[in-house]
């Protein structure tokens, strides 16, 4: 069974050794109830404010969410790249260059983030614009995407801080961390919206609040453990370091594509549907909540396998993933299928824990098939990106954005909506069929023997 590297006081766990079953579990557990909290302060937000409100904040939170998603895409690509290379130089023993990995990432991604927060604050209102913001919301999503944008260094913090811990093999601390947040979180929504009728605006300020009490407990968590942890928090060691800086740069910028093309496919899809009406637009967040949900366990099991696959080749265990990848795909197409049983048992149900919104509704079951496909392509994905991210593959993740993000789900989505009139039902199937394509390229990838490559060996790409 896995434990603590035998190399003195440390915070790293081996992954490369024990029961692959068990260790995948043991390790993605506490990501699955982390990313479960934190997909719970995203719904809260929508649940509290749709009961409250009704049709238009469900409208300002989907589309304000969404926006947040996007302006994220450069901390999600970038913290999974330092996982994947903090869990190969683990992998390999290489203990220096992780710890100046971490300097980089935290200098190169808080600036980088307060860099987005300054350019979208400026350019605000041609955003919602854009996004053919319902006139019922505007207002609305105006005070939800501000207020997020000023909390936008947390996200990163947070992203950053959880990039270390889990490439390290630890995602039981993480785990604490979003759950103060999440907690945080619902409390004080229910206390700004619902007793002090703070609207929207008291929704975002209770994420912001929660995702900036969670960062700070972080670090102050890290810093007391900094022996452990083997990062000394010294001015110096924030300096952006060259060596580590050309893989993280390699590797984060083609997962940044992908991330942001995929959100940028999915901003696409909301604005078509925003032009449908405001109960569409209302309609589009519980889809994309839903869709969130289903991503927890799509984005656990793809963690999990991605630290345990770094590690082993890293360390040279070749054998040991296709085991990873076997249980990661069984464990993630069981949960689907539970899911869709729920869904297509109870579908009024569901959406009724969204909102009550009669004219909502009335509408929700256009939303069944398209949900269930997006199960099952959830399932599909978090294998191929466990090898795909475990493998540190950047070539690969920048194909995946550009035929997944810009080119399937849009194409699709528009031939179905456009072309045969399917309108909002045929933006939703499109999205829904788009989710299998990483499976197609990932198993491809997988039968060619190329992921035995490290991310971290000279001329890997």
């Amino acid at each position: 069974m896995a434990g603590d590297v035998k190399t003195g006081k440390t915070m790293i766990t081996d992954l490369t050794e024990g029961s692959v079953t068990q260790q995948l579990f043991v390790f993605a557990m506490p990501l699955f109830v982390a990313n479960a909290l934190q997909a719970v302060y995203n719904i809260v937000d929508m649940v509290v404010v749709g009961q409250v409100i009704g049709g238009a904040g469900m409208s300002a939170v989907s589309i304000g969410g969404d926006i947040l998603h996007l302006l994220t895409f450069l901390a999600m690509g970038f913290a999974s790249a330092g996982q994947v290379l903090i869990a190969q130089y683990v992998g390999a023993g290489r203990r220096d260059d992780m710890r100046k990995l971490i300097g980089t990432m935290f200098t190169l991604l808080l600036l980088i983030s307060a860099s987005i927060a300054l350019i979208c604050y400026a350019i605000r209102k041609p955003i919602l614009d854009v996004l053919n913001t319902p006139a019922e919301s505007y207002a609305y999503t105006m005070d939800y995407m501000v207020t997020c944008i000023a909390g936008l260094i947390f996200i990163y913090g947070y992203n950053i801080v959880s990039a270390i811990l889990r490439g390290m093999g630890d995602s039981r601390r993480p785990f604490v961390f979003i759950a103060i947040a999440a907690l945080l979180n619902t409390a004080l929504d229910i206390l700004f919206v619902g007793y002090f009728h703070m609207e929207v605006f008291g929704a975002a300020l209770a994420t912001v609040i929660g995702q900036g009490v969670s960062f700070v407990v972080s670090m102050i968590y890290l810093y007391r453990h900094r022996e452990e942890f083997g990062f000394d928090f010294r001015r110096e060691s924030f300096r952006i370091d060259p060596k580590t800086v050309g893989p993280l740069l390699r590797l984060g910028i083609p997962m940044a594509i992908q991330s942001a093309a995929i959100n940028i496919s999915k901003i696409v899809l909301t604005s078509w549907i925003n032009a449908e009406g405001m109960i569409y637009s209302a309609l589009s967040g519980i889809y994309n909540k839903v869709g969130l949900m289903i991503g927890i366990v799509s984005n656990s099991f793809t963690t999990a396998g991605a630290s345990m696959i770094g590690q082993s080749i890293g360390a040279g265990k070749y054998g040991r993933v296709p085991k990873i990848l076997r249980v990661v795909l069984i464990a993630g197409t069981a949960i689907s299928l539970a899911l869709t049983v729920v869904v297509l048992l109870f579908p009024q149900a569901f959406c009724e824990l969204f909102t009550g919104d009669r004219g909502v509704l009335a509408e929700s079951s256009i939303l069944i098939f398209p949900m269930i496909l997006n199960f099952f392509g959830a399932a599909t994905r978090s294998g191929a990106f466990a090898i795909i991210n475990g493998s540190g593959n950047a070539k690969l993740n920048l194909l995946i954005a550009l035929i997944d993000g810009m080119i399937s789900r849009v194409s699709l989505a528009a031939l179905l909506g456009f072309g045969l009139g399917m309108r909002c039902r045929g933006f939703w199937f499109g999205d829904g069929l788009a989710g299998f394509m990483p499976f197609v390229i990932g198993s491809v990838f997988y039968m060619s023997g190329r992921w035995k490559r490290s991310a971290t060996d000279p001329g890997a790409e």
